[in-house]
């Protein structure tokens, strides 16, 4: 990586640093968090600018705004309280992203604290009208969350995939802008993926859409040894073969795509369910488990089924790096966890000393942590679409914006 970060920073005790986290946490229906995996990511490259002196603002987007009333359960404030309990800092907040009040807040900043403004997607919606004033980088925005430092350390990476006001406008309006530990560590994981990997590489692919992963497809191909197929976007590979599978979602509109994929692949690399967990309704009952040639019109399939597991499990288990993105079905079902869960078990038997294994964040990390796996992989990335970006070979722009070391 040819990007500055933190340790090109000199000299930067009573410096006012603006650090771009990704507080995106999920928040259950009474506004608690239910994960503070991205705020405990966040914390070395906090920790690291406090020890030296420097005075924080934090800048956050939480959730998307997009009417006036979304602003009521999208508030910073609860995730500045949890901050606050992981540091022995002081973490101010002000309900606001610009204004008199943040001025103040900033000029009273004193070494060693920290200042979170609030959600900086609050821009997107002015009294009732949608601007997009971050979301599609305000120049007079930018310059005012810029103004307020002298310093800009980006470590949002589940964010570095979009060019928005607060990381690639603070940027472009910065003197010194540099990357903090997260994206540097989320760089060097995905590129042992990308650029380094050791082989056998094996990309495990799910979810629900093959339209949500056409270029991380395409570019898997090119990269890795062999493509393990999952979750609901396998059906529309098994109908473009013209094969019966019911009910289950199809995107008949990428049926020629998937189609080509699999006419393409002459080294044998992509690799579909042999048996589906096949139920009548989209309900958490117990399925049927059905070869695929077997499906009735009136079933749909909402997970893989034993014998894929056993398929894929063998694949892995001779491989020396996984690559995972997206979930192999409804996990959120009780009853279609299974193979989802036992491709964590998998990965997890096998063990980090003998096999680098990362998930590129999204679906797939949320349902590892919560099955409890959290510390079986390499890595879990904080980025969906960002280690989406990367996977498909693009470059990110808020990477991008960042000045060259």
């Amino acid at each position: 990586m040819n990007k500055k970060t933190l340790d090109n920073l000199k000299d930067i005790e009573g410096k006012k640093v603006i650090v771009r986290v990704d507080f995106n946490v999920p928040l259950d229906k009474n506004g608690n968090i239910n994960d503070d995996n991205r705020i405990l990511m966040a914390l070395p490259t906090i920790k690291e600018l406090l020890k030296k002196g420097a005075k924080l603002i934090l800048l956050s987007h939480l959730g998307r705004i997009k009417k006036e009333s979304d602003k009521a359960t999208k508030s910073l404030k609860v995730v500045a309280e949890a901050l606050n309990q992981k540091l022995d800092a002081t973490v101010k907040f002000v309900d606001s992203t610009r204004g008199v009040a943040v001025d103040e807040a900033v000029k009273d900043l004193n070494e060693g604290q920290i200042l979170m403004l609030e959600n900086t997607r609050f821009e997107d919606v002015q009294n009732g009208e949608v601007v997009n004033y971050e979301s599609k980088n305000n120049p007079n925005l930018a310059k005012y969350w810029a103004n307020l430092g002298d310093i800009f350390v980006n470590d949002a990476f589940g964010t570095a995939h979009r060019s928005h006001a607060s990381n690639v406008g603070i940027a472009n309006n910065m003197k010194i802008a540099v990357v903090g530990r997260l994206i540097e560590l989320e760089l060097r994981m995905l590129n042992k993926v990308v650029n380094e990997p050791k082989r056998p590489l094996v990309a495990i692919i799910g979810g629900a859409k093959v339209s949500d992963k056409i270029n991380v497809i395409a570019n898997l191909l090119k990269i890795a040894d062999k493509v393990l197929i999952g979750g609901g976007m396998s059906y529309t590979f098994f109908k473009s073969l013209g094969k019966e599978v019911g009910d289950s979602l199809v995107e008949n509109d990428k049926l020629s795509l998937a189609k080509s994929y699999l006419d393409n692949d002459h080294a044998g690399k992509i690799e579909l369910p042999v048996d589906i967990a096949c139920v009548k309704e989209f309900a958490d009952t117990k399925p049927t488990y059905r070869a695929i040639d077997n499906i009735s019109s009136s079933e749909m399939g909402l997970d893989i089924g034993p014998k894929t597991v056993a398929k894929y499990k063998k694949i892995i288990e001779s491989a020396q790096t996984v690559v995972w993105n997206g979930p192999m079905g409804v996990f959120e079902f009780k009853n279609f966890a299974f193979g989802t869960e036992s491709i964590c078990k998998t990965i997890a038997n096998v063990g980090t000393d003998k096999l680098f294994s990362i998930i590129g964040g999204g679906d797939s990390a949320s349902a590892a942590i919560k099955m409890g796996f959290h510390d079986k992989f390499s890595y879990i990335s904080t980025g969906g679409g960002a280690s989406l970006a990367l996977l498909e070979g693009k470059k990110l722009p808020a990477i991008e914006a960042i000045h060259n070391n």
